[in-house]
């Protein structure tokens, strides 16, 4: 394992070489001493993952393979990132979270607790690259809600509590609790009854 800054690993850790702990931002280049990566209890972390410093992450967290997470996030208990996700930083995931392979996170995003994304999901953040017009401006995914595999979800979209992003989904606009977002661009639908909250 290598790592950079003071790094803090709960007990019960499983980390599969190699590894990087506390990868200096920018800001920490040269530097010593930093606040490096902070992770909980019985931690899973595979084999080329790369987490940066000021990183805090809660309890039963795992990894798969080629795992990157930049700098300034936060990350809550029992999530799941899948191999070659990219996190970059500057962002706060919850409880309950699951992100498949190949995701891509950019910087300001928000993910609620009891999350879903399917793998190759891509969020985007910057609306008129690269001008960077109206600067970085993350999805906000709520409690409860499900990304398909391959959706691109635009910067500054909310994805309400408990919606539903269909596999393949281009979303540019929000979409409302407990809706359904599908096609591209997607339109918004409602849910089939058998998602809906208490279906029997």
């Amino acid at each position: 394992m290598i790592e950079y800054g003071i790094n803090c690993i709960g007990p019960d850790a499983q980390i599969f070489e190699p590894v990087t702990l506390g990868f200096p931002s920018r800001d920490n280049m040269q530097k010593s001493g930093f606040t490096g990566t902070t992770i909980g209890k019985n931690s899973v972390i595979r084999s080329g993952t790369i987490l940066y410093c000021d990183i805090t992450i809660g309890d039963f967290f795992q990894t798969g393979h080629n795992v990157v997470i930049r700098e300034n996030t936060r990350i809550g208990d029992r999530v799941s990132i899948g191999t070659a996700t990219v996190i970059d930083g500057n962002t706060i995931i919850g409880d309950d979270v699951s992100l498949q392979s190949r995701v891509y996170i950019p910087t300001n995003t928000r993910i609620g607790n009891h999350v879903f994304i399917g793998p190759n999901a891509i969020f985007t953040n910057d609306r008129y690259p690269p001008s960077r017009i109206g600067g970085l401006d993350g999805p906000h995914v709520m409690d409860g809600a499900a990304i398909g595999a391959n959706a691109t979800i635009l910067p500054g979209v909310c994805i309400g509590e408990g919606a539903l992003v269909a596999a393949g989904a281009i979303v540019t606009r929000d979409v409302p609790a407990h809706m359904m977002a599908i096609g591209a661009p997607a339109k918004i639908r409602e849910l089939p009854e058998s998602l809906k909250p208490g279906f029997k």
